[in-house]
């Protein structure tokens, strides 16, 4: 038996500002019985590199099209197909006739196409902040960074097919003033504690940045006798994984509509005549648009829990019955750790555990689940990960 340690190299691809890419560590098997040391070898980097992908929840059509090639000296030729950003071969061992492989790759989400699975993803709405307090003076519609982010949370709970949505909508937090001072830093950390106080995947933040109206009316009258202004609305929307404070999608949504309020009436933002008005529906419209956009960008996310309680051959994770699971259900862990490259710099990424677990207890937030062969878990931890995802 001895071990290698060689270094792969690959076509690099750049990490965008809103898909970064994230490290796993995996193993592979192959054996050498009817095949070259090198076959066997290429083909263990495959297996490996396919649970590695499977539960980042990037493309797995073809795992060739990413390894594609035979080991020469310290060298494989890889293809790269978009999911890959670059891989390492850590550790290589032969024993009798099977070669274990393990590999570091870093990967990014898929991007658009992807596999959708029945699973509700847990998102935190925040209450939004507006920019410039004295824009809603006409109307008095202070609380409308308070309204809207209710009727978004209740408009996904009742038509979004990949969120299962809470809110704290009483106190701001304070997001906006981080944002504004580019304190990425700090949002990261308040989007982590958020997280970890509500049992979310998801934290989304809003900022209003227009509430304003118009200079010239929609028609010759006097301004606030029989004239009607438009008013405009402008809204920037945030979300972020609330396992590493990532960014994942951000967006802004503007328009206008007329303002059928006369100019000294308080208008009451929560109720019928608000949102029945053609402002009111103007906002309605752009939320609609808001809920398929989250929807877009969450389904390719990795459906994942965190481990609340580890007993034996049992873990609890903080998803249930409300989020889509049902009994049966598998789950691969996810052993969170650290590690230092060649060249001395540290990064945060996944030790993918071997073993799998299926659900056999649910509640309407938590689920119990098991190894099938009641082996016990080797470094499996309180808040490292369960990933579910679909072949």
């Amino acid at each position: 038996m001895h071990t290698l340690i060689k270094q792969l190299t690959i076509f690099s691809l750049l990490c965008s500002f809103s898909v970064c890419s994230q490290w796993y560590e995996t193993q592979g098997h192959a054996r050498t019985n009817d095949t070259s040391v090198e076959i066997a070898r290429t083909k263990a980097i495959e297996n490996a590199l396919k649970k590695a992908l499977l539960v980042s929840g990037a493309s797995v059509s073809s795992v060739q099209q990413v390894v594609n090639g035979l080991l020469t000296k310290d060298q494989i030729n890889i293809r790269a197909s978009g999911s890959v950003n670059s891989i390492e071969l850590v550790d290589e061992v032969h024993s009798n006739n099977l070669i274990t492989v393990t590999i570091r790759a870093d990967i990014f989400p898929q991007e658009r196409k992807c596999f959708a699975v029945n699973f509700k993803k847990s998102l935190l709405i925040t209450r939004s902040h507006l920019l410039q307090r004295e824009q809603a003076n006409i109307g008095e519609i202070y609380l409308i960074d308070k309204a809207i982010m209710r009727k978004l949370g209740e408009q996904l709970n009742e038509h979004s097919v990949f969120t299962k949505t809470s809110s704290i909508l009483n106190n701001k937090t304070d997001f906006s003033r981080l944002n504004n001072s580019l304190q990425s830093d700090e949002i990261s950390q308040l989007t982590q504690s958020l997280s970890e106080s509500t049992d979310s995947q998801y934290i989304m933040f809003s900022e209003i940045t227009n509430v304003s109206f118009d200079k010239q009316a929609t028609n010759s009258w006097l301004f606030w006798q029989q004239g009607v202004y438009p008013r405009n609305f402008a809204i920037n929307f945030y979300l972020y994984n609330g396992l590493n404070g990532e960014l994942v999608w951000q967006d802004d949504y503007q328009n206008t509509a007329p303002w059928t309020f006369t100019k000294r009436i308080k208008v009451d933002v929560n109720g019928n005549a608000f949102w029945q008005s053609d402002y009111g529906m103007m906002i309605d419209n752009i939320l609609d648009k808001v809920i398929k956009d989250i929807d877009e960008n969450i389904m390719c996310e990795p459906s994942r829990g965190k481990i609340i309680q580890v007993q034996g051959n049992q873990v609890t994770i903080n998803l249930g019955r409300d989020h889509g699971l049902k009994i049966g259900d598998e789950f691969s862990l996810l052993h969170l750790t650290h590690f230092t490259n060649n060249s001395g710099k540290s990064y945060a990424g996944f030790n993918v555990s071997p073993y799998k677990v299926k659900v056999t207890k649910l509640t309407r937030k938590t689920a119990t689940a098991a190894t099938p062969d009641g082996l016990l878990f080797g470094n499996i931890q309180i808040d490292d990960l369960a990933v579910r995802y679909e072949n």
